[in-house]
């Protein structure tokens, strides 16, 4: 049996609001009309959705699932009846996006800021977190990563090329010297950055057809499950990080950080955004998305000559 799309409203504005009372009252319906709409859809789905006190409600495990569902469900509703009415795609609305730490704050969030003044009615929600969270249950509509996860239930579309380096500050050289051979390692201090997949503290190296691989020490190393924070450390000089050029681009131009041993290339991790596959794509998303292509070309473009530049001058 469909569930009456009255009922569905009613349990996500309950939700929303923290009680049916207030629900109901949005929806012009009475105390009794709302709580017997509610319990009609409960056994309609035969499943709880709340657990019910006298001052509130609150989501069950089932009902919180449901509820990421409904909201899709009504917002995709929502944009089909705006783009009919105008006749055309209407970009607005909510976008919630997911990106690791290093790269939404200092990268990310600045873009964002250039969309909004093409499309002033997108809002977002921005959702950092250096692991790859479940997109369906985080309601995440369009994710920014470093490479490709495992997940065949996701769309991976590849938006830039993204050279990983070693980095650290002009002081901590200044004061260590600097490495020229991945075995010189040994001899400086090293942030290593976690990950869901583990600790990333093997560092591998190819110069012509020679390949060299370096395992940092975990004992005399800094850790961090955060990338920002990996990213803060070897600004402030406590040693030599491998970062993505995205997340270091602006310490690169501003000096604060400098790439070591730039001959020698670890393996490229190509920036990807990850959607899902089944999901209708809202016109606020796909608008973002090309947005983003642009300006992940653009700017990759920039990188290359630095990059390059560098690799000359060494």
């Amino acid at each position: 049996m469909v569930e009456s799309l009255g009922d569905i409203q009613l349990f996500v504005e309950a939700a929303n609001l923290g009680g049916l009372s207030a629900a109901g009252r949005k929806l012009g319906l009475s105390p009794a009309a709302a709580s017997a709409r509610l319990v009609k859809l409960e056994a309609t789905l035969k499943t709880r959705l709340f657990e019910r006190t006298t001052r509130q409600l609150r989501l069950t495990e089932e009902g919180r699932m449901y509820l990421l569902h409904c909201q899709q469900a009504l917002q995709a509703l929502e944009d089909a009846h705006a783009a009919l009415q105008a006749g055309r795609s209407i970009v607005r609305g909510k976008v919630r996006i997911s990106a690791t730490s290093d790269f939404g704050r200092h990268v990310l969030k600045g873009w964002l800021d250039e969309f909004n003044l093409q499309y002033p009615e997108v809002t977002f929600a921005l959702v950092l977190s250096d692991s790859l969270s479940n997109l369906l249950l985080d309601d995440i509509d369009l994710a920014i990563r470093f490479g490709v996860p495992p997940d065949s239930s996701l769309i991976a579309r590849r938006l830039a090329p993204n050279r990983r380096v070693l980095c650290a500050s002009p002081g901590y050289v200044a004061t260590h010297g600097a490495p020229e051979h991945p075995r010189d390692l040994e001899r400086f201090d090293c942030i290593v950055l976690g990950t869901a997949a583990g600790l990333a503290n093997d560092w591998r190296f190819t110069r012509g057809g020679k390949v060299e691989t370096y395992t940092v020490p975990l004992a005399t190393a800094r850790e961090t499950n955060d990338g920002a924070l990996a990213r803060e450390w070897a600004v402030a000089g406590y040693g030599i990080a491998m970062k993505s050029v995205w997340d270091i681009g602006a310490d690169l131009r501003a000096g604060t950080l400098m790439i070591l041993m730039p001959e020698w290339r670890s393996p490229d991790v190509p920036v990807h955004a990850l959607y899902h596959r089944s999901r209708y794509m809202a016109p606020r998303v796909r608008a973002l998305l090309d947005f983003l292509s642009e300006r992940f070309s653009t700017v990759s473009r920039d990188l290359e000559v630095y990059l390059k530049s560098v690799s000359e001058t060494s």
